[in-house]
């Protein structure tokens, strides 16, 4: 009788209970944290002072007939790629349309990952010979000066001054930038973003196109951590190519992209610098994609969402 006497007290004193202090009250909502290397950027990342005296950035070098599958020039940069048994391409993993990782097969899936299985099987005759290494814009340059991949095939825009630093195929994709808004936002393009807040990945030429258009231009790894910064309400913007803006809106549908292009961004194969044979051995591949229909397959697979497939950009060759 006693125990039971006790028990009833103690349960009515946790009904009587006023609730925990003011100080243990979860607070209804709190700042979203930032995606891990975020930092805001006040100037346009430095370039070259001094460009190559005419320089031709899309110009590469003309390529010669395709040796067949299998069978590269003995001494080629081609026949030690085959004597590995693999080809080692640098991807992206977060760029949905041009290079994602499938959430259901794990598997790397896109425009740009097809391109570079497109070389992969022009060297083995098999396509699935070959290593995808994810990189982060910052990282395709390193990347290729180190030896670490082949080349690189991340929506990497030809310019003068990565000239530079790596060599270049010829053009296999030409987009613009533009820009991805929340639809309630009251953006209608670039002009907009004086008084707003502006999301880009850091190493790519979008961020310098944006920063001095914005009020305030945020840099992050990769695509996606703009994308949930945009959701969580912590900039007004994402800036960048179209191609990786498409991805991003088909990602959530109360995003649009808007504006017109501001910018021209022609896409190359990245390459270390010194490897012409690879350059060359290369642009045929690219010249092949073009001539028998599987550049355009390549597009309506993956951006047909931007409409119907425009001409593949045409080789241009300085020799």
């Amino acid at each position: 009788m006693r125990r039971r006497l006790a028990l009833a007290a103690v349960l009515l004193a946790g009904a009587c209970s006023a609730g925990p202090a003011p100080s243990e009250v979860v607070p209804r909502s709190v700042a979203a944290p930032q995606p891990a290397g975020a930092s805001t950027v006040t100037a346009a990342p430095g370039s070259a002072a001094n460009p190559e005296p005419g320089c031709d950035a899309t110009a590469s070098l003309r390529p010669g007939p395709l040796p067949p599958a299998g069978q590269m020039p003995a001494g080629s940069t081609m026949e030690k790629i085959l004597q590995r048994g693999r080809l080692i391409a640098g991807v992206d993993q977060n760029s949905y349309l041009m290079g994602f990782r499938n959430s259901f097969t794990g598997e790397i899936e896109g425009f740009d990952v097809d391109v570079a299985r497109q070389i992969a099987k022009a060297l083995f005759g098999d396509e699935s010979k070959v290593q995808f290494r994810v990189v982060t814009s910052a990282e395709r340059i390193p990347m290729l000066r180190s030896g670490a991949v082949d080349v690189v095939v991340r929506t990497m825009t030809i310019n003068c001054d990565r000239l530079r630093d790596v060599d270049f195929s010829q053009v296999y994709y030409e987009a613009g930038q533009r820009v991805l808004v929340r639809r309630d936002s009251g953006i209608t393009g670039v002009e907009d973003l004086a008084d707003r807040s502006v999301c880009s990945a850091s190493g790519s030429t979008s961020l310098g196109n944006v920063v001095d258009r914005a009020k305030t231009t945020v840099s992050v790894p990769n695509w996606t951590d703009c994308l949930v910064m945009l959701q969580q309400g912590q900039v007004d913007a994402i800036s960048t190519d179209d191609t990786i803006l498409a991805g991003l809106a088909a990602q959530d549908p109360y995003t649009e992209v808007v504006g017109a292009r501001f910018t021209e961004e022609p896409y190359g194969v990245g390459i270390p610098k010194g490897q012409e044979d690879l350059v060359r051995f290369v642009n045929g591949v690219l010249e092949r994609m073009r001539a028998d229909g599987t550049w355009r397959g390549t597009y309506d697979r993956w951006l047909g969402r931007l409409g119907p497939a425009p001409a593949p950009p045409a080789g241009r060759y300085r020799d």
